[in-house]
């Protein structure tokens, strides 16, 4: 299974994007994972939060193949602790062809991605910045594998 993780804009802070790469990196060790980053919109001044949400969705469906496993990291999907997430993600590799999660723009998502998502998932009932739900999602990715593996990475 080929896992992906689409994010909308670049990480700007480079404590961050240090971080994601090196759990890229280890995840990259247990399975096929891949960033994708998609654009900032130009203008963004000049667009509504609908209009904004509305233009980032149109290039998130396009990355998206028909069969794919959608899952939506979003504030109102459900949470899980990590050994249930790992349980989850071994389940999904066993019959998802690819899984693609999405980190959405400062906004959130547009109905239409709403509408393609197989699953939404919450990292916590706490808002974080859509920049900061990168890093901590690969570590939980990666946390994951090491558990799938029964690695000593995660202490219970």
């Amino acid at each position: 299974m080929k896992t992906l993780l689409i994010l909308v804009g670049k990480t700007t802070d480079r404590h961050f994007q240090a971080g994601i790469n090196d759990y890229v990196g280890r995840i990259a060790h247990y399975m096929p994972f891949e960033l994708v980053t998609i654009p900032e919109l130009k203008n963004t001044k000049n667009l509504t939060e609908q209009q904004q949400k509305t233009a980032e969705g149109e290039l998130i469906l396009k990355l998206l193949q028909p069969q794919d496993t959608v899952v939506l990291l979003d504030e109102h999907g459900r949470e899980q602790r990590s050994i249930e997430f790992a349980r989850w993600l071994e389940q999904k590799r066993n019959t998802a062809r690819r899984l693609v999660f999405v980190i959405g723009g400062p906004y959130g998502f547009s109905d239409e991605v709403y509408a393609r998502a197989s699953e939404q998932l919450s990292l916590s009932k706490m808002t974080f910045s859509h920049q900061m739900i990168r890093l901590i999602f690969t570590e939980q990715v990666y946390r994951a594998c090491t558990i799938i593996k029964g690695e000593p990475y995660h202490h219970e």
